[in-house]
């Protein structure tokens, strides 16, 4: 069990912090809320100390022989500020300790991430990306807002990530530390497909897999996280979209495979994650196949996919990486990785992820285990955990080759 606190800044997405509050509880973790003044007038003390099970205050004049504006800091696993306000982040930077939240801040010896939300012109006012800077440079992480719907009419940069969003970076920088959000994708554009693709048989019917697309999610969401600008060819995931996710949607391998083709050029990274069918139904029936009736078939006719990673890495431009994935299981023939290395072979990808899904394992489950295997015959693996976690490992091998 984590000791996290969470810091709320005075804004109207304070209302999200208190879903944020519940996913972090039901995790496991032991929350202690610490909200501004100015955020009590969105949300109530009694909602944070209901769902924390811990008294809530913002002063330092509170609980003074605990000495708290000391203690809270000092004992935390992780400080998250979610929202973090132009305010916020202003006296952060600064290094005030005018209230509970600051001087918890100036007393943590653990990662401290913040999530901004504000309007788009407070987001892009020089005095608060100079601020966002100074931050990071001292070593906090500062997720970039998402984009979409702030209050009232306007849209743009500033919105507050999900929670689920939220909630699964905090645990990735719980397990690995702030390095693992590290902003070194910062101006890259990145390109993943994720998902499964499905064949349609009949207006019924169609020819599938089993993948969940979690693992192009969570390579999205830690992409943007870190800074990159990423589109996501999603193939039949019912997920709402990552925090400062473009998504094209697709449905079958060919869909996917003209998005893939028109969205990598200029990419500084493609990542087929997605799971694509091999072979597709040569005809497909007007009307449902009924059993029973003169219309059933005895057989199916199938025609091969085109094999998308092999088209886009023909396809690639100079200085572009290419990542592949490979869900194999062993057989008589050899193990996982001599399977995956040749197929590294022949698809000419720069990288290979490599799942091992004998018994049953990765498809649909929350976390993983993947070795990644590059052209020049290294492979590095990447330890167990969660999807996010897995994925930011991932990128450390992207990230240093792109370097």
């Amino acid at each position: 069990m984590s000791r996290i606190v969470l810091g709320v800044g005075g804004g109207v997405a304070a209302y999200k912090s208190a879903l944020l509050l519940r996913a972090l509880t039901e995790a496991g973790h032991d929350v202690r809320v610490v909200p501004t003044a100015s955020a009590l007038r969105f949300v109530g003390a009694a909602t944070f100390e209901a769902l924390s099970g811990h008294p809530v205050s913002t002063e330092v004049w509170d609980d003074v022989p605990e000495v708290a504006h000391v203690r809270i800091g000092q004992q935390a696993d992780l400080v998250l500020i979610s929202p973090a306000t132009a305010d916020l982040l202003a006296r952060a930077a600064a290094g005030r300790a005018d209230d509970l939240l600051t001087t918890t801040l100036l007393t943590a010896h653990c990662p401290v991430v913040f999530v901004p939300a504000m309007h788009t012109e407070m987001w892009l006012h020089p005095a608060t990306q100079e601020n966002v800077a100074t931050l990071r440079r001292r070593g906090s992480v500062v997720l970039p807002p998402a984009v979409g719907r702030l209050t009232g009419p306007d849209s743009g940069p500033g919105r507050l990530p999900e929670p689920a969003d939220v909630a699964a970076l905090a645990e990735v920088v719980l397990a690995a530390g702030p390095a693992a959000l590290t902003p070194d994708l910062t101006g890259r554009r990145v390109v993943i497909s994720a998902g499964g693709t499905r064949e349609p048989l009949d207006p019924v019917r169609f020819l599938g897999n089993r993948s969940s697309g979690r693992q192009g999610w969570a390579l999205a969401r830690v992409a943007a996280a870190r800074g990159a600008e990423v589109v996501l060819v999603a193939a039949n995931v019912e997920q709402p979209a990552p925090f400062g996710v473009r998504v094209v949607p697709a449905g079958t391998a060919e869909e996917l495979r003209t998005a893939m083709l028109a969205e990598s050029p200029g990419a500084d990274v493609v990542v087929m994650a997605a799971a694509v069918a091999d072979f597709r139904p040569s005809s497909v029936a007007g009307a449902k196949l009924k059993k029973g009736s003169a219309a059933e078939p005895t057989a199916v006719e199938l025609t091969r996919n085109p094999d998308v990673l092999v088209e886009l890495v023909a396809a690639r431009t100079a200085g572009q990486l290419v990542v592949g994935f490979a869900a194999e299981t062993g057989d008589a023939e050899g193990d996982v990785l001599a399977h995956a290395r040749a197929k590294l072979a022949r698809k000419g990808a720069d990288l290979l992820v490599v799942n091992d899904v004998s018994a049953g394992r990765v498809f649909g489950r929350s976390d993983t285990e993947v070795t990644v295997l590059a052209a020049d015959g290294t492979a590095t693996p990447v330890p167990p955990g969660p999807k996010d976690g897995v994925s930011a490992g991932i990128w450390d091998v992207v990230s240093t080759r792109l370097a």
